[in-house]
């Protein structure tokens, strides 16, 4: 029996649904709702609402049993890390759910497959519609093993440092602390199309380089050397 798009969706989701229009709704762009509105579909806009604030609650949840030592103020930034566009977008990547969405004809022209507030938006509607459709236990399951990469990162005791600060301000105040200097971040490569482009940073201190970075952008590929610098200095002490 052939695989329907659903099946393919609730496979990669990691859950099935008792009502399948939910689904459906939460991987419906407004773009597409707007073009092919004879076909009666539902945006996920509202189901993105109510995926946050459930989010929210479950990140919150998971963090305050999680880091018993840490304080309101840093659970607070703890969370606000792990529920930003940034983490979700990672997520929903992990998750394919560029690939599983319904899009109109002008999001498909620029990418909108890839786009991190689609991407960050949709996983919050797919939360919700989990949420409503079985409840708050099978919203926490999904949550959970979807984030399951952000939480280990941001819990460990390495991760736990950057509360104060990202990673760039963590290296700089280890820079100036250790060698009276600031870390210098040069961009080595650009490559992609003007509307994907990755970057690849390298960063050093005192002429060492330390670490290298690629992202979608100068400071996501900047946050990700000052992350590799600051492992490579722990690993010498």
């Amino acid at each position: 029996m052939a695989r329907t798009p659903l099946d393919e969706a609730q496979q990669a989701i990691g859950y099935t649904f008792r009502n399948s229009r939910l689904l459906d709704e939460a991987l419906t762009h407004t773009s597409y709702a707007n073009e092919f509105k004879d076909q009666g579909s539902t945006d996920n806009e509202r189901l993105e609402f109510l995926g946050d604030a459930v989010l929210a609650l479950i990140i919150s949840e998971h963090v305050a049993s999680a880091c018993p030592d840490l304080a309101e103020g840093a659970l607070s930034k703890l969370r606000s890390h792990l529920v930003s566009e940034v983490s979700l977008s990672r997520a929903a990547r992990r998750l394919d759910l560029g690939k599983l969405l319904r899009l109109g004809r002008g999001e498909e022209r620029t990418q909108g497959r890839d786009k991190e507030s689609i991407l960050a938006n949709t996983l919050e509607a797919v939360l919700a519609a989990v949420y409503l459709d079985g409840g708050l236990d099978a919203a926490r399951s999904f949550a959970l093993k979807a984030f399951a990469q952000e939480l280990r990162e941001a819990t460990s005791r390495e991760a736990g440092e950057t509360l104060s600060g990202d990673y760039k301000t963590l290296l700089q105040e280890w820079c100036q602390q250790r060698h009276d200097c600031v870390p210098q971040y040069v961009t080595t490569n650009e490559a992609g199309p003007d509307h994907q482009k990755t970057f690849e940073v390298q960063v050093t201190v005192q002429g060492k380089a330390l670490g290298r970075g690629e992202g979608r952008s100068k400071k996501e590929a900047e946050q990700a050397a000052a992350q590799q610098a600051l492992e490579a200095v722990r690993r010498e002490k």
